[in-house]
């Protein structure tokens, strides 16, 4: 297949103990971790209320994606969206399954539209009035991959610019032996078919194969939570590395360059028009 590409106008990064972009670019470059790190995103989108009430998959989320779009300077209203987890909210879903086990008249309804696999994508969309399409993906161990492809396929198909955003959990309970993932992962990018200046170009292509393991900085920090995979291209990002590959799924990779655009260098727009004249 010919490479999808796309502009990186706007990162967004939170891990446990690397509470953003910038103190995971720190741990990359020198290993330095920050003091005294918050234990969950405080997403500044939500009320009070709802900031304490909001499971830590919905909050690591929107925090992400609310920084992706300010690094990028876009309104989050004014972007489609593509929201990327393996397993959604797996304590909630094993309160869930207990519940409806032993005493299913006791479900509680916030408890139940907390546990939908769209959850962080409705809290985005209703907290910034957001109303172009947001999909949520799920795609076992492939789930960033394909929700990058998904976003990049959006991009070559018209739309402007997208707001990816990738995030997993902690499981417990009885899944955890069966959907096994650690702490709090989170990773948003806001990706449009025009160059910028100072902001990196993406190049994907799918191909046959398999991805090797993930050796950077951050991958070596965090192996554990279901999103994982992702952190090839975080860590590229943060280092400087022009190359990652990633898992697409069984027997296909995502092979991803990254590059700064050359002056000269047609858009995606040009090149469209270059085709039809």
């Amino acid at each position: 297949m010919s490479a999808l590409v796309a502009t990186i106008e706007g990162v967004g990064f939170w891990a446990t103990g690397l509470p953003g972009w910038d103190s995971a670019r720190d741990f990359v470059r020198d290993g330095r971790l920050p003091e005294a790190p918050p234990a969950r995103p405080s997403p500044q989108l939500l009320a009070p209320n709802e900031r304490r009430r909001a499971p830590g998959t919905v909050a690591v989320a929107l925090e992400v994606a609310l920084a992706a779009c300010e690094a990028a300077g876009r309104d989050p209203a004014s972007l489609p969206s593509v929201f990327a987890s393996t397993h959604g909210e797996l304590a909630i879903t094993d309160y869930m399954c207990a519940t409806l086990a032993d005493q299913p008249e006791t479900i509680s309804p916030t408890r139940f539209h907390n546990s939908v696999h769209n959850a962080a994508a409705g809290y985005w969309s209703i907290g910034t009035g957001a109303t172009a399409a947001t999909t949520a993906i799920s795609a076992y161990q492939a789930t960033f991959a394909q929700g990058l492809l998904e976003a990049l396929v959006q991009l070559a198909t018209g739309v402007p610019a997208v707001l990816l955003v990738a995030y997993d959990g902690s499981s417990v309970g009885p899944l955890a032996k069966i959907s096994p993932s650690a702490g709090l992962l989170g990773g948003a990018l806001v990706l449009s078919r025009s160059e910028r200046a100072g902001a990196m170009r993406l190049a994907a292509t799918l191909a046959d194969g398999e991805a090797p393991a993930a050796a950077g900085p951050l991958a070596a920090r965090d192996p554990g939570n279901a999103m994982a995979p992702m952190l090839g291209l975080f860590d590229a990002l943060a280092s400087g590395d022009r190359h990652t590959t990633l898992s697409a799924g069984a027997g296909r990779i995502l092979q991803l360059s990254l590059h700064e655009p050359s002056l000269h260098e047609p858009s995606l727009q040009e090149t469209g028009a270059q085709r039809r004249g």
